[in-house]
């Protein structure tokens, strides 16, 4: 019993034991670590041109350090602005970001979609992504300047990649003219999708209808903006098809025994197919005419966009041995040019063709804006000199290549975009545009009007406009000169274009005090001098007594003295003319 108590205690003291040896210190339940939530991916989408105008389409695609370029496009200059080629994009915001650069895609070949390319390239190396036919006139615009460039040709429908973050497909679209396509592009912040410009063609003259299964379902899946063209939302209906001016055409063709000059787009190839086409079967050849039509036609028979036989198409030059009803002469100067091959003929300045009164003219076009007059002044030259002159306002000569109001709800309608931004078009475009796509049921606040320049932020948490972000005034293109034309020479021309320029020479000694020679006054465009003598002189003398007293207060600065004569002969000139011409000191120390 006694030793069955001490079993039990020391049983007893093993475990009190056991308990008081556990000396190590208790495990302090684990943290849980923080998870710090990414900030949701902004994509900024950032238009250079193309907003509040026709033409210099261009648009920049930004995530973190890549950016892709949307097309890159110049515009033709207004009647205010003289002597001025042309107008393209204002590239500072890329230069200073050239290496987040990534790509230039592509939508189609027009001017205001590539033509300023080679004026970006001279600034940045960036690869282009375009189909076929629009790399081909790029490629052609490069030769002319001495450029390369590392092209990649894309196919309709198949996906393509630009940096790590844009997943790009091309979808084919119809337009004016050939490999036309618009752009579904993933993003990390969701897709943008770009219609490029379009029309919906259901009867395309090369038998390539716009793909409408993929756009469905492109909607389907999920856009989160839509950038859409704007040029003809102003116009109820719909854009007719490029059939139809084959039809008309084509009555034309076969009703005439006259020499036929039709003058078109260069770079609508479809439809000089379709002037092929219809001469071939009147029984006609056909010559080409201007540079640039020679060079497209090259261009796009070397790709197979257009086909004639070689006994068919013949040389300019000898087109005087073809009977006047065996030929059609394909040209240029449907917008009245002045240096076009049809403003050539015109005025009877061409090498080959002169025009008179057994010809034909067609103009397949409409005037472009601001071009009304010019074409008209073509038109009434080419009547004057007897020719049988068939237009647009005459005949059914020419369709556009543009959606108007149905077609553009069609778009909208199968997209299904939450945000939207109008784009190419003046401001009265973007409006509309706007307000169509909110009687589509689009809110008000999921539509962003901007300006070049601005930005607008995509982000899951939704889209913003944001305060502008780079400067996207147009640079103006003289001769060779790009950019070194602004705002003061513009107004300097426009003040010569409507009151002239009068210079002022004189010799003078300012040490003695002295007007040694002088001054004479030079007229140009302000008065005919043999013809306004007396004010010419009384002008010379104003212009002398101010030298005088200026000398005579010992004015020792020759701008101190170029200013007072200056100012005093524009208040006299203006008093006697009520014009206010720029007036030139020019002064010779002797």
């Amino acid at each position: 019993m006694e030793e069955k108590e001490n079993r039990t205690n020391k049983k007893i003291n093993i475990k009190t034991d056991t308990r008081k040896s556990k000396s190590a210190p208790r495990k302090q339940p684990k943290k849980a670590k923080q998870v710090v939530k990414k900030p949701a991916p902004e994509v900024k989408v950032i238009p250079l041109g193309g907003l509040g105008e026709i033409g210099k389409n261009m648009t920049a695609i930004e995530y973190e350090n890549e950016i892709l370029l949307v097309d890159c496009g110049l515009s033709f200059p207004d009647d205010d602005m003289f002597g001025i080629d042309k107008v393209i994009p204002d590239f500072d915001y890329l230069v200073r970001s050239r290496k987040n650069i990534r790509g230039l895609i592509i939508t189609h070949g027009h001017e205001d979609h590539i033509g300023a390319i080679p004026y970006l390239l001279k600034e940045l190396n960036v690869p282009v992504y375009g189909l076929r036919f629009p790399l081909g006139l790029i490629e052609n615009k490069l030769k002319e300047n001495g450029l390369k460039c590392d092209f990649h040709v894309i196919q309709a429908g198949k996906e393509f990649r630009v940096g790590r973050y844009f997943t790009i497909e091309p979808v084919r679209i119809t337009h004016s003219i050939a490999d036309s396509v618009c752009y579904s592009i993933k993003t990390p912040a969701g897709r943008i999708f770009h219609t490029g410009d379009f029309k919906i063609d259901y009867t395309p003259v090369d038998g390539n209808p716009i793909d409408f299964a993929r756009l469905a379902q492109i909607g389907s899946e999920g856009v989160t903006l839509m950038m859409a063209d704007s040029t003809n939302v102003v116009r109820p209906g719909y854009t007719q098809s490029e059939m139809v001016v084959g039809e008309t055409l084509e009555v034309i063709f076969r009703r005439s025994r006259k020499r036929i000059i039709i003058a078109t787009f260069s770079s609508n190839v479809h439809r000089i197919q379709k002037i092929i086409d219809i001469a071939l079967q009147c029984g006609r050849k056909v010559a080409i005419s201007g540079r640039s039509m020679v060079n497209v036609v090259e261009l796009a028979r070397e790709l197979g966009y257009i086909k004639i036989p070689n006994n068919k198409l013949i040389d300019l030059n000898r087109a005087g041995n073809i009977p006047d009803k065996e030929l059609v002469v394909i040209t240029t100067g449907s917008q009245g040019e002045p240096m076009s091959a049809l403003a050539r003929m015109a005025s009877n300045d061409h090498k080959a063709i002169n025009i008179r009164g057994n010809d034909m003219v067609i103009l397949s076009s409409t005037p472009v804006p601001g071009n009304e007059i010019t074409v008209s002044n073509v038109v009434n030259q080419l009547v004057e000199k007897g020719a049988e002159v068939i237009y647009s306002d005459i005949a059914e000569t020419h369709v556009s290549g543009h959606a108007c109001q149905e077609e553009l709800k069609l778009m909208h309608s199968l997209i299904r975009p939450k945000y939207f931004m109008p784009v190419h078009g003046e401001a009265r475009h973007l409006q509309t545009h706007a307000d169509l796509a909110n009687e589509l049921g689009m809110p008000r606040e999921n539509i962003f009007i901007l300006n070049n320049g601005d930005r607008l932020t995509l982000s899951a948490k939704g889209a913003s406009k944001q305060e502008k972000v780079a400067e996207a005034e147009g640079i103006f293109v003289d001769g060779l000169g790009v950019g070194d034309v602004g705002n003061i020479v513009l107004r300097d021309r426009r003040l010569l274009s409507e009151s002239g320029l009068i210079i002022v020479v004189a010799a003078i000694d300012k040490n003695a005090g002295m007007i040694i020679s002088g001054p004479d006054i030079v007229s140009r465009g302000f008065v005919y001098v043999r013809e306004n003598e007396d004010l010419i002189d009384a002008a010379c003398e104003r212009a002398e007594s101010i030298i005088i007293e200026c000398l005579a207060k010992n004015v020792k600065d020759w701008n101190g003295i170029k200013t007072a004569v200056r100012e005093g002969l524009r208040k006299y000139i203006y008093g006697k003319t009520e014009r206010s011409p720029i007036i030139l000191p020019i002064f010779m120390e002797v």
